[in-house]
């Protein structure tokens, strides 16, 4: 897996899909800047737009994906009102599972993105809870979403 961190130097052209969200005054904390759950909520809406605007509905589907692990580096704040984008490629697909590289900007931004995600669903049978095949409709879509992390130098390091 690629160490979310490497991705400071990423852009969006770097993702194979994107899907644009405006942040909300609600998602603002404290300090003004985007609550840290609020980018896995975006990770996560993301994720499932993919799977229901490209294959079915998630709740459709005859396995249920289950996430297994997520995490998020965090590069630059972000706040409201802004338009932003998560872009999204696959960076490993087994037989069961996937483990999707996410990346959230401003829209319209050509420079490096402001953070990295990684997520991972374990596809499960909805009566057993137990470990399927991810269903072919949606392997088909996430094929061509595979790609290598990008190999960018970070502009920030020292050395």
């Amino acid at each position: 897996m690629t160490a979310l961190r490497d991705l400071r130097a990423a852009t969006l052209a770097d993702f194979a899909w994107r899907t644009d969200v405006d942040t909300r005054w609600a998602d603002n904390d404290r300090y003004g800047h985007l609550n840290n759950a609020v980018y896995l909520a975006l990770f996560d809406s993301a994720i499932n737009r993919l799977v229901h605007d490209r294959v079915a509905p998630p709740w459709d589907l005859e396995a249920r994906g289950v996430v297994a692990e997520s995490g998020t580096a965090y590069f630059r704040e972000l706040g409201y009102p802004m338009s932003l984008a998560v872009g999204l490629s696959v960076e490993r697909l087994g037989s069961s599972s996937v483990t999707y590289r996410l990346a959230l900007a401003e829209r319209d931004a050509d420079g490096p993105i402001a953070a990295a995600g990684h997520w991972v669903h374990v596809y499960v049978d909805p009566a057993t809870g137990a470990p399927t095949a991810i269903p072919a409709a949606l392997r088909a879509v996430l094929e061509p979403l595979v790609r290598d992390a990008p190999a960018r130098e970070d502009p920030t390091a020292n050395g």
